[in-house]
């Protein structure tokens, strides 16, 4: 169809074959070929001059649109791959997303105003592909072997409980304590019902039980706050109350290495603009892998 409409726009074959850079007999035969799949005659051709035949004219027309149309679908992707624009959908678990993702989403925007944001908030493990999301934030020390993944900032997980109940019922000094104890626990991350510890460099699995079960570290977070147990939870989500004493670290001397939020995406070898600035952008407010902000809190206990 490009050949068509070049030797139509051209005037001639001869004129067809420079501004293409091909031979005269290239397009010609190029275009008895196409005449063939017609079965119609598309060019009046003589010696001196070519003229379009009834049916040429129809099929030039619509040959016109279908390349202007191809042109446009071409710079569309080309803007697309020059700068992050478009809408780009993320999935992230709930409490992180909603206090720390949620923060840093007006100045990623301000940033790259041609961007949109779709961020969906849930603690289900989503597949990217079937789905139709552009990028993860994952919370784990295992990561999918099948996805990118580039590191956004350390995870500590810490046990804790306020004041009030450890006046009540005592601090535990040692894992094994934590029998004598009502625990608040997130079934999904407490497999077998036990908190993992280090013991002289020995992972430990330490038995837990409680009054009270639930699926979202903020719900907990509140729970521990009225004195109800004690809890284990990520930094990220208690670091206000760490840092003003309203919520005491317990037993960091057997805390687990840290794991690490994770963006993640699939592979692929052009890497959309979007998901790149994103990306870059996370790694920048997080800590770039490093310490992040949610724990200065560490400051203050000397860990």
């Amino acid at each position: 169809m490009a050949l068509f409409a070049a030797v139509v726009e051209a005037g001639s074959l001869t004129a067809a074959a420079e501004r293409l850079a091909l031979s005269k007999s290239a397009v010609s035969k190029a275009l008895v070929a196409q005449e063939a799949r017609l079965a119609a005659k598309l060019l009046q051709r003589t010696t001196r001059r070519q003229s379009l035949t009834e049916v040429g004219t129809a099929y030039y027309e619509h040959c016109r649109r279908v390349l202007l149309e191809a042109g446009e679908a071409r710079r569309a992707v080309d803007r697309l791959h020059a700068q992050p624009v478009g809408v780009l959908r993320i999935t992230a678990p709930i409490s992180f997303g909603s206090e720390h993702l949620s923060r840093h989403m007006p100045e990623l925007l301000k940033r790259y105003p041609g961007m949109q944001v779709d961020l969906q908030l849930s603690d289900r493990l989503v597949d990217l592909a079937e789905e139709g999301y552009d990028l993860a934030i994952r919370v784990t020390d295992k990561p999918d072997p099948l996805l990118v993944a580039r590191a956004l900032a350390p995870i500590r997980w810490v046990v804790c409980a306020s004041p009030a109940y450890l006046a009540q019922h005592g601090t535990p000094m040692q894992p094994s304590d934590l029998a004598g104890h009502a625990c608040l626990t997130y079934p999904a991350l407490t497999p077998g019902g036990a908190w993992p510890f280090l013991l002289q460099g020995q992972s430990w699995q330490q038995p837990v039980s409680g009054p009270l079960r639930m699926n979202n570290s903020l719900a907990l977070l509140l729970a521990a706050l009225g004195g109800l147990g004690v809890v284990r939870l990520p930094s990220f989500a208690a670091s206000g109350q760490l840092a003003d004493g309203s919520l005491r670290p317990l037993l960091q001397d057997y805390a687990v290495p840290p794991q690490t939020a994770l963006a993640v995406y699939l592979p692929n070898r052009y890497l959309s603009p979007k998901v790149r600035a994103c990306v870059d952008f996370l790694r920048e407010r997080l800590g770039n892998g490093g310490r992040p902000y949610w724990d200065h809190w560490l400051d203050e206990t000397g860990k």
